[in-house]
């Protein structure tokens, strides 16, 4: 039986770590296997951190993705091979991020905007790929996507040029505007639900430490994420969720961390909605 066409292509991308999955007509994952089919599992082997899948075959779109030789060249994954009619690959997983510039406008923009790094074409403009991770967004300017965590792309060859390590300005593109928030003043001081009395977390610096505290133990938790997420969630609005301290520009940070250990939108909005209905906010 002759070897299906992109088997080589994903053992030799695979070669040099970089996660593969194999893709079906219309650029888009293989379905899951019947235990996950829609989405009965969770969404993710398990709920814990994204991937790489554990299920027999390709299953969970980019979770699926994977080094592993000895998986790729299975006999288990041979079927979706045969009938495979491109390679992806997982930007996040490599250690990569791609900026997918759909259209000359687009591209304008960014030689105009972003550092030259490595770029690949595509149909109709170019993949430019950074050395660096971020959560992946669509449609952040007309014709601009970022695919890195939690997303992939499609394989369509190594590239041109030397990579460069992902700028802030990409960085930026994923971050929504916050709402503008009232200043108060330092020695502002105001009365807690409870009759608590001075309000501690109007200073910059106490707040500021509060997220950075949260941001750092998701990042480094490595197990029971959904819970730590949670737990970290109801510790910062129970601090600092009755003041007004909070702005739109925090909860995004939090939302980015628990994003990179790989929960959904949906879940971090659930958590939210959670923690706060606990305290009754």
């Amino acid at each position: 039986m002759n070897q299906p066409a992109h088997l080589p292509t994903a053992l030799e991308i695979a070669a040099a770590g970089v996660p593969v999955l194999p893709l079906r007509a219309g650029k888009v994952p293989f379905g899951n296997c019947r235990a996950c089919a829609n989405n009965a599992c969770g969404g993710r082997p398990n709920m814990k951190a994204p991937g790489p899948c554990t299920c027999p075959v390709p299953c969970h779109g980019w979770a699926a993705a994977t080094t592993d030789l000895h998986v790729i060249n299975s006999p288990t994954w041979a079927r979706v091979w045969r009938e495979a009619a491109a390679v992806a690959y997982h930007p996040g997983g490599a250690g990569l991020t791609i900026v997918d510039l759909d259209n000359s406008e687009a591209l304008a923009w960014a030689r105009a905007t972003l550092p030259a790094t490595r770029t690949v074409r595509t149909t109709r403009g170019e993949h430019w790929i950074y050395q660096g991770v971020m959560q992946s967004a669509n449609a952040v300017r007309p014709g601009v996507d970022i695919k890195s965590l939690m997303a992939y792309a499609r394989w369509l060859g190594p590239g041109t040029g030397t990579m460069a390590a992902l700028p802030d300005a990409v960085r930026a593109l994923a971050v929504k505007e916050p709402i503008p928030a009232r200043r108060p003043s330092q020695t502002l001081t105001a009365t807690l639900r409870g009759g608590q009395g001075e309000c501690r977390h109007r200073t910059p610096a106490y707040l500021d430490r509060g997220i950075a505290m949260a941001e750092q133990r998701i990042t480094q938790a490595r197990g029971e994420i959904h819970a730590t997420v949670y737990r970290m969630f109801l510790a910062v609005l129970s601090t600092h969720g009755r003041c007004d301290c909070l702005t739109d520009a925090h909860v995004a940070r939090l939302f980015t961390a628990a994003q990179a250990k790989g929960e959904s939108v949906r879940h971090c909005t659930d958590a939210w909605t959670n923690a706060r209905t606990a305290l009754g906010m």
